[in-house]
């Protein structure tokens, strides 16, 4: 028997949960199919977590459409949903005449994509704004409405506010076969995935770098992904957070960008090469391009304090630098939203904002519910809340006392929390992007032991059944040694 929704949305990445969220406000039955175990496991997963302005896209594309938009909205939704946002602004670098000129063109298409308070500025200005800039920049194109998130975080977050206004999650469900049945406004899609069938009047394509596999088994529209590998270099945390500083961009890809994170790291993003499908390995030649590249912007910029190298693939649509959003031209019912490549993380809630507005320009009935609760609450975060917070958390419980991840001061009792929210970790890597257990200096050298045997004491299994992350990916064998 196949479970039956209005709506079915295929892919838990940034934007399948940023769409979920928007969507959950209609009295509408939505459930949202994930391939993987959780929440954010592909494109999502491998980028620096950019809040892009909007002066990039061509003026007329998609993108242009709804990168300076959901940049805006990044303050409504991160206040709603509880999730950190940095809006420091950004400096566009430039060394030289051909660079301004560049600079200038940039500043005149976000002028006309709506990017506000965008200005060329000076050596004197670049060094009030950002001290560890480059001095050999002459000019930079000033933009103080970027910023920056963890985009798991947004995602996590979109898909709880979601989850507890009545979305259901479907996780390690990769969809086999889809059957459409019907015409015209009868049309039925089922979806047949290994954890179970499901059935759904529309169909929302958010599957990243598998949405035309998703496209294609609909019988809708014909198209090819490109693996455009992107390699990625995160830094130890330092006293002070850099402002994202970018160099002049390529026609393929903003180039080498220096930022800080909201968790005090510094990040050095993305490489960008076309690689076969699926290959996330981490490439020496792109390391050392990003190394050569931050050193440009950021000089005095200590790369010894490398804790983390990792590469991820972007969405992109061969024959096409844009987004596709929008209703199926082919079956009705069907919409796309495909190909995100960057600034996907910027854009998402306006992603989201359009597919909303897309669905009842087709027709779609969206009726708002009374119960609809916009407001997601984070859970505490031991190392930033104040120590009289501390000290209360403590009472209540000691295990918040118990220090799990020394790194990043992560006690057991956060570790249990982010095990039981909905949707909640069932893995060491999902624990880890929801409170950074494993996430600092030493990379889970100390804490991973103790995070298996809490996980398996929560899941109500064998430490030996405990993953990493995906199917398969266990970690230990037979009892672990000084745990409890």
């Amino acid at each position: 028997m196949a479970e039956t929704f209005d709506i079915a949305i295929v892919g838990a990445g940034i934007t399948g949960c940023a769409i979920a969220r928007q969507l959950a406000r209609f009295d509408l039955s939505i459930c949202v199919v994930e391939a993987a175990n959780d929440i954010a496991l592909g494109a999502s997963k491998a980028n620096g977590g950019l809040v892009h302005a909007g002066y990039d896209p061509a003026p007329g594309t998609v993108k242009a459409q709804v990168n300076a938009r959901g940049c805006e909205l990044y303050s409504t939704w991160a206040q709603e949903l509880d999730f950190l946002f940095c809006r420091t602004g950004s400096m566009v670098l430039g060394f030289n005449d051909e660079d301004r000129a560049h600079l200038e063109q940039l500043r005149c298409n976000g002028h006309v994509n709506g990017v506000p308070e965008l200005s060329i500025v000076g050596p004197d200005r670049i060094h009030e704004l950002e001290p560890r800039a480059s001095a050999d920049a002459t000019c930079a194109l000033w933009c103080p409405s970027t910023g920056f998130v963890d985009p798991f975080e947004v995602a996590i977050a979109a898909l709880e506010n979601a989850v507890a206004n009545g979305v259901t999650f479907m996780r390690s469900a990769p969809v086999e076969a889809i059957e459409v049945a019907g015409s015209g406004d009868d049309t039925c899609f089922t979806l047949a995935t290994p954890a179970g069938n499901v059935r759904c009047r529309y169909l929302i394509n958010a599957a990243g770098n598998g949405a035309a596999n998703i496209s294609h088994m609909a019988g809708a529209e014909e198209f090819q992904m490109v693996w455009r590998q992107g390699n990625i270099v995160v830094l130890d945390k330092e006293p002070r957070t850099l402002m994202p500083l970018y160099p002049v961009p390529t026609p393929v890809s903003k180039g080498v960008i220096v930022t800080g994170t909201v968790h005090g790291n510094t990040v050095i993003t993305a490489t960008a090469a076309v690689r076969e499908p699926g290959d996330t390995q981490t490439y020496a030649t792109d390391v050392n391009a990003l190394l050569t590249g931050a050193h440009k912007l950021v000089p005095d910029l200590d790369t010894r304090r490398v804790v983390r190298a990792f590469a991820g693939g972007r969405p992109v649509i061969k024959g096409t630098n844009d987004f596709f959003i929008g209703q199926s031209a082919v079956v009705p019912g069907l919409f796309q939203a495909a190909g995100i490549q960057s600034p996907g993380v910027a854009s998402a809630p306006a992603i989201a904002e359009r597919m909303e507005r897309v669905m009842r320009e087709a027709g779609v009935a969206l009726r708002e519910r009374a119960d609809w609760d916009p407001i997601r609450r984070a859970p505490d975060d031991f190392d930033r809340v104040p120590l009289a917070r501390k000290e209360e958390l403590i009472e209540s419980d000691p295990a918040w006392g118990q220090i799990v991840c020394r790194c990043e001061t992560v006690p057991e009792a956060e570790i249990v929390a982010a095990i039981r929210r909905h949707p909640g970790a069932v893995s060491v890597e999902g624990v880890k992007r929801r409170c950074r257990a494993g996430m600092g200096r030493c990379q889970s050298g100390f804490c991973q032991s103790r995070v298996v045997a809490i996980l398996a004491h929560e899941l109500g299994c064998d430490p030996s059944e405990v993953l990493l992350e995906d199917a398969g990916s266990w970690l230990v064998q037979g009892p672990l040694k000084g745990v409890r």
